[in-house]
Formats: C-alpha cells, sequence, structure tokens
C-alpha cells in the first residue's frame, strides 16, 4: 500500500488491480513469468508482455517517488484519461520536441503545405471547446460559492466535480495545441516556432498533469479560465485569419497579446492572494504558479516589444528613408528562431 493507501498506485475504481497479481517479482501482468534472484524471465510469453511488464514497472516507480515528492493525490481522478501515470504525458512531451527539432529539417526540401480547410475546422473546434470551458468553469465557480481570495480543493460540494470535470478537458486541450507547431512546421512557417512557442506549449501539458493529480479544483480555476477566455478570441482570429477574404476584417491581434499580459498578471495577484490569506490549499503550488507567471510575463513582453514596437520604429523610419521593407524566406534553424521575430508577425500561443 503506498502513503494515500492505494495498492502501488494501480487500483482503480472498486479495489480491483486490472490483471496485476502478486509475484516474488512484485505485481506483474504476467503472473507465469518465474522470477530468478529479483529478475522476470519469460519462457513462454513473447516479447510484448515482457514489454508491458516493464512499462508497468516503469509507471509504478515513477508513481511512487511522485507520492513521496508531493503527497497523496486526489482520489477523485483515480482512473482517469492519462491522469493515472506520468509516463504517457512525459513520452507526448518527448516526441513534441523531437518533431520540433527534426520537422523542418524534414520539410526543408520539400513544399509546404497549404492546410487552409483543416486550419479552418481545427481553429474553429479550439474556439468552442475554449467557450465550452470558460462557460463551465464560470458557472461552476459560482455555483460552489468560490473564494476569490483562497479557495480550497474539498470545500464546494458537486461544483468541486464539475470544475475537476472541465479542467479535466482544459489538461487535455494542451496536447491537442500541439498541433499548433505541426500545422508551423507543415505550413514552413518556421520563424513562428519561437522560444516562447515551445516553451509554454511543452510545459503546459505537463504541469497540468501535476495540477489534475494533486490539485485539480479550487484555486486551481483562475489562471484557466481566463486562458480560456484569451484562447477564444485568439483560435477565432486564427480561424478567420486562414480565410484570405477576412484578414483586412482582423485587427485585434495587437491587443490579443495585451490580454494574455494582463491574464497573467491577474493570475499572480489572485495566487499571492492564496498566500497572503492562506486557506486549506497547498501553498507550494501557489508558488510555483506565480514564478510559472513572471517567466511568461517576461517571454511575452519581449515578444510583444520585439513585434509591435520594434516594428512600429522600424516602418517610421523606412517611412522618413522613402524605403520599403521586404521579408525573404523561412527561418530553418531553431537556434535563429528569435532573429525573425523582427519581420514577421508571429502566432504567440
Amino acid at each position: 500500500m503506498d502513503m494515500d493507501g492505494r495498492t502501488d498506485g494501480w487500483t482503480h475504481g472498486h479495489g480491483r488491480t486490472h490483471g496485476l497479481r502478486a509475484s516474488p517479482c512484485g505485481w506483474s501482468v504476467a503472473p507465469s513469468i518465474p522470477c530468478h534472484g529479483g529478475r522476470a524471465e519469460n519462457p513462454e510469453w513473447g516479447a510484448a508482455a515482457v514489454g508491458d511488464y516493464r512499462m508497468e514497472r516503469l509507471d509504478k516507480t515513477i508513481n511512487s517517488y511522485l507520492d513521496v515528492w508531493l503527497g497523496p493525490r486526489d482520489p477523485r481522478v483515480k482512473g482517469w484519461l492519462l491522469l493515472e501515470n506520468y509516463t504517457p504525458t512525459f513520452i507526448f512531451s518527448v516526441l513534441y520536441l523531437l518533431i520540433v527539432w527534426l520537422g523542418p529539417k524534414y520539410m526543408r526540401n520539400k513544399q509546404p503545405f497549404s492546410c487552409r480547410g483543416i486550419l479552418v475546422v481545427y481553429n474553429l473546434g479550439l474556439t468552442l471547446l475554449s467557450l465550452y470551458m470558460f462557460y463551465e468553469l464560470v458557472t461552476g465557480v459560482w455555483e460552489g460559492g468560490y473564494n476569490f481570495f483562497c479557495q480550497d480543493t474539498h470545500s464546494g460540494g458537486e461544483a468541486d466535480m464539475k470544475i475537476i470535470r472541465v479542467l479535466w478537458w482544459y489538461y487535455f486541450s494542451k496536447l491537442i495545441e500541439f498541433m499548433d507547431t505541426f500545422f508551423f512546421i507543415l505550413r514552413k512557417n518556421n520563424h513562428q516556432i519561437t522560444v516562447l512557442h515551445v516553451y509554454h506549449h511543452a510545459t503546459m501539458l505537463n504541469i497540468w498533469w501535476f495540477v489534475m493529480n494533486w490539485v485539480p479544483c479550487g484555486h486551481s480555476y483562475f489562471g484557466a479560465t481566463l486562458n480560456s477566455f484569451i484562447h477564444v478570441l485568439m483560435y477565432s482570429y486564427y480561424g478567420l485569419s486562414a480565410v484570405p477574404a477576412m484578414r483586412p476584417y482582423l485587427w485585434w491581434k495587437k491587443y490579443i497579446t495585451q490580454g494574455q499580459l494582463t491574464q497573467f498578471v491577474l493570475t499572480i495577484f489572485q495566487t499571492s492572494c492564496g498566500v497572503v490569506w492562506p486557506c486549506a490549499f497547498p501553498q507550494g503550488w501557489l508558488y510555483f504558479q506565480i514564478s510559472y507567471m513572471i517567466s511568461l510575463i517576461i517571454l511575452f513582453t519581449n515578444f510583444y516589444v520585439q513585434t509591435y514596437n520594434k516594428k512600429a520604429s522600424s516602418r517610421r523610419k523606412e517611412y522618413q528613408n522613402g524605403s520599403t521593407a521586404t521579408v525573404n524566406g523561412y527561418t530553418n534553424s531553431f537556434s535563429s528562431l528569435e532573429n525573425n521575430v523582427k519581420q514577421r508577425k508571429q502566432r504567440k500561443d
């Protein structure tokens, strides 16, 4: 039994162990595998069974370490898709970074894909999902009588479960949003794959796996609510911008970045309230969120200055000199991504 009363982190639902049985080697999916010197040997089962056995042992080891470091998990999300073990989320993140690194190399000598129709559907889908999450979070907070200054994770009653269910979709949406980067690669818009973009996408999925397992409601709601609202504006903008006829009428891109910066500042303020006027919400999570928001403010502020302030200054100089700026090509090296921020408008999130 682990510290939180679960059987090696594997018992789901009604106390079943889903095919796991005790053996001299510990819990195993292959009970017929004999054990010699603490090592499982498999004369009858194939390589797939051994691979499953090793993967589940790895998951068990990771879970045990996380339980020791972070304490008992919230039992309300036990057995939920992708939440039981950290390994899938970690693998998705590593694959994402590999594609970011290898994708532009693969596309270097290939023609870019248009993806126009898919982009319209993709951005519309994320707009609707973000709108759904924003509405459900706002109504859930209202129904649970959440305290703005500090809200624990167990006093909201049924509203807490509503918040948890919506925040699972918020976590899952961070996996879907990896497609933002993949579309940049397919369209050879590599100048848009900035350090900010990759950092934000790669970290959010991992952070929210931990949030969902330990603090899936309560004070965690605020940043996700604001971010869902911002994403309604952002993905609707990019969905419309995929239609050439609509582009002349899209004027609010600059204000999306301002809204994102405002979101980070407000989240820091609301999180700090939980530090100044504490409740039963774990303090360590509050300090981590403040630190993460500060990192995003620094990166987004740099993006805003590079994209809008310096570009406006450059245009004034070009006008005075009677010259016209020309933008050439794409950036195919990740190390030089930031140098192209001055040349072309980028997608921020």
